[in-house]
């Protein structure tokens, strides 16, 4: 998904908005035609090379353009029988990119030296592999590139040469009495001796016994075994910072280690082979290449306790443990916990649109508006997204339904967004919105006439806000909701949805009430909050209009809406002689806005749909999109295809539900799914992906099917194709709990 989306809810503040667009104005203006003038070479053109061997290692000699440059951590040198060691990266230049961050980066003439750690080969000659990515200073950037170069085969100095290696004797051979200098090195095996062995049914214990004057490196442990049984977490032992000449301070282990690893397996007893993973070096000496042992034992048959005991060692899923809360928790815990989770889901991107909705409300009361006033306006807010929150919940957590995704058709969608403008007009002085006449005369009974009315206005869209504008199904909400839907108890889930409510209110409950005291109580300074407060509501119909209308069009209508607030704070009026600081600070504002404005506009016209990158298209450098490859699945019958498919080729699946209308959806593609170690752990899962953005009738089958309440859910299976119990993720995770998750479901 479009990554333009996800940092407009994110509510990029006006000030770094503004930074940016003077940046990009800037270059719009100035670099652009400087581009068109420029030839694009190639970049065999611009990168010219050549390798060499020096007696253990091997240099690369850059000779790159003017006003061209080569990135440090792009470049790569391999080739087969050879391992290398880490270079000696010359000085270089610190570069600010504004896709990679702070890069070393080189330019002119340059010479990389990379020592060779061992050699397998007896060829004479070595093919190297060179990888390289560079940029023009006009803005053009390269992919990677790959490069190839036939050098003479490095010769290792016989301190460095590994166990085995062929040697020439010489003096060497005559001070030691041997041919091979390297003969007081032992090899891996007898160097590092493995040993296996069961605690019980379900734990492996490692030993490994380590030669006087050698080590193994902590970080490089590790068991796999077959498919048919699952390896946990390591619980290595702390060990002892060695000052290794390859890796720096690292923690090594020396004379023995012994280390347990978890199991996952079938009660059945079976003849299981482990792999041990490991590498090691001798003390001052010389390095061993990663390598591996195999060692096998027998696993007794397993009896059910002891399974079910295994089985408990995976971690439960949080709404699986809110579930019990409300289900077999005391009320008081219930409703402490649920208030809690509450409080931190106000703070959510879910959550935060409310906040300029009830400072509008607050805002729109005038000059009058007092401490107290504002108080119970935001307690009318807040009960009326609580109240309603609770009933609707209730009502379809009981049907089995989603009720955020009944609320997101467009027809609901474009009515909030034209009551989002129409309050922001009042904002702006056009008119006074009040209660209808018949309804503020029955509400006269309960108070005075203006302040009933504002009280029922405030209490619908309190309700409003809790089912259009707050669309994220979290894992405290989808436990209510199981509860009610499982075991018909409505009373207790409902009460877990009212405290949950209550807790997301309180924070604009006390935001609200301070606004009430913070605002002027008149004079201009009060209409331009009012204005401030019309744009944000303004801003917010957008936002709204976001999960139904492209990212372009979504970006000409933030463009507008920056131009007109800048022409509305002043923009093109002049200041007086002598005014204020204040008053320039305005002007500058104003101005920042129109020329950001003015920035998206002609962004959005060259197709692009980043608020933050809007010249991308027109430079050259949009960013690629690396997202998980999935498969669409629209209906039950296309799921169990794939799910029949996966599980003939032994791979494991995973089934994302997703939804344009759903925020927490967009931070799972924007942000956890586009990294690239989530990528390669899911490489041989079948991913397949359900949009349920329609909610039609396939739609709200295939939820059933699952029993979701809506996304973003995903749902793990392994490789016979049954689900992993208690293992669905639900709501946004981050990629290194997301990693977690993976390493257990996946393994």
């Amino acid at each position: 998904m479009n990554l333009a989306k996800l940092a407009v809810r994110r509510k990029i503040s006006i000030a770094v908005r503004a930074a940016l667009a003077v940046a990009f104005v800037v270059l719009g203006l100035f670099v652009a035609p400087a581009d068109a003038a420029r030839e694009v070479k190639r970049p065999q053109e611009v990168f010219l090379y050549e390798a060499r061997t020096d007696g253990d290692a091997v240099i690369v000699d850059w000779k790159i353009a003017e006003g061209y440059y080569l990135y440090r951590d792009k470049m790569k040198l391999t080739a087969d029988g050879v391992t290398f060691a880490t270079p000696q990266w010359p000085a270089g230049e610190v570069h600010s990119d504004e896709f990679f961050g702070e890069q070393i980066i080189y330019r002119g003439n340059v010479s990389i030296r990379v020592p060779v750690r061992a050699v397998t080969t007896t060829a004479a000659e070595i093919e190297l592999d060179i990888v390289s990515q560079g940029c023009a200073d006009f803005g053009l950037c390269y992919p990677p590139q790959n490069w190839s170069a036939t050098v003479a085969t490095p010769v290792l100095r016989a301190s460095a040469q590994l166990p085995g290696s062929a040697n020439s004797g010489g003096l060497a051979g005559l001070i030691t009495g041997s041919d091979n200098p390297n003969a007081d090195v032992l090899p891996a095996d007898q160097a590092f001796v493995a040993d296996l062995r069961l605690l019980d049914a379900f734990t492996l214990e490692v030993r490994w016994d380590i030669a006087p004057g050698y080590y193994l490196y902590r970080k490089d442990f590790a068991v796999s075994g077959p498919d048919t049984i699952r390896v946990g977490k390591l619980q290595l032992p702390e060990g002892i910072i060695e000052n290794d000449l390859e890796f720096g301070e690292v923690e090594v282990y020396f004379n023995s280690v012994v280390f347990t690893a978890p199991l996952s397996r079938t009660p059945a007893a079976q003849t299981a082979e482990f792999v041990l993973a490991y590498q090691g070096c001798k003390q001052g000496s010389i390095c061993y290449p990663p390598a591996t042992v195999k060692r096998s034992v027998e696993l007794p048959e397993a009896t059910a306790a002891e399974a079910a005991a295994a089985a408990g060692v995976p971690p439960v899923s949080e709404q699986d443990r809110l579930f019990a809360v409300i289900a077999d928790g005391s009320l008081l815990t219930m409703m402490s916990v649920f208030l809690g989770l509450g409080l931190l889901l106000a703070f959510s991107p879910c959550c935060l649109p409310m906040v300029p909705i009830l400072s509008g409300i607050i805002a729109g009361q005038g000059d009058n508006i007092t401490t107290s006033r504002s108080f119970f306006l935001s307690l009318a807010y807040v009960l009326g997204m609580a109240l309603t929150y609770t009933i609707a919940g209730a009502i379809v957590g009981a049907a089995g339904g989603s009720i955020s995704a009944a609320l997101q058709t467009p027809p609901v969608i474009i009515f909030v967004a034209a009551l989002f403008v129409v309050l922001s007009l009042s904002m702006f002085g056009a008119y006074e919105v009040q209660v209808p006449a018949a309804l503020q005369t029955r509400l006269t009974a309960l108070g005075s006439q203006g302040k009933a009315g504002s009280f029922a206005g405030t209490l619908f869209m309190g309700a409003i806000s809790a089912l259009v504008v707050s669309t994220c199904v979290a894992p405290p909400l989808v436990a209510a909701l199981m509860v009610i839907a499982q075991t018909g108890d409505v009373a207790r889930g409902a009460l877990a949805l009212f405290a949950l409510s209550i807790g997301m209110g309180i924070p604009l409950l006390i935001f609200g009430t301070s606004a009430g005291k913070l605002l002027p109580k008149a004079g201009p300074w009060m209409d331009n909050i009012k204005a401030i407060f019309g744009f944000m509501l303004l801003g917010l119909a957008v936002w709204m209009l976001d999960r139904i209308l492209p990212a372009t069009v979504t970006m000409a209508l933030y463009a507008a809406l920056a131009v007109f607030a800048g022409v509305w704070f002043g923009a093109f009026r002049s200041l007086p002689d002598g005014a204020s600081g204040i008053a320039m600070f305005g002007k500058a504002i104003s101005l920042l806005l129109l020329m950001y404005g003015a920035t998206l506009g002609v962004g959005a016209l060259s197709g692009s749909a980043n608020p933050l990158q809007p010249l991308d298209r027109l430079t050259g450098n949009a960013p690629e999109e690396h997202a998980l490859p999935f498969e669409i699945v629209k209906s039950v019958d296309d799921f169990e295809a794939a799910r029949v498919a996966a599980a003939a080729e032994g791979k494991t699946l995973m089934l994302d539900f997703y939804a344009d209308w759903c925020v927490s959806c967009k931070e799972m593609e924007a942000w956890t799914f586009t990294d690239e170690q989530v990528q390669a752990e899911l490489a041989d899962t079948v991913l397949l992906q359900a949009d349920v953005t329609a909610n039609d009738e396939v739609d709200q089958a295939l939820l059933e099917y699952f029993g979701i309440f809506g996304p973003p859910t995903i749902v793990f299976y392994d490789r016979a194709g049954n689900e992993i119990q208690g293992q669905r993720v639900i709501g946004y995770m981050p990629t290194d709990e997301f990693l977690t998750h993976l390493d257990y479901v996946l393994r």
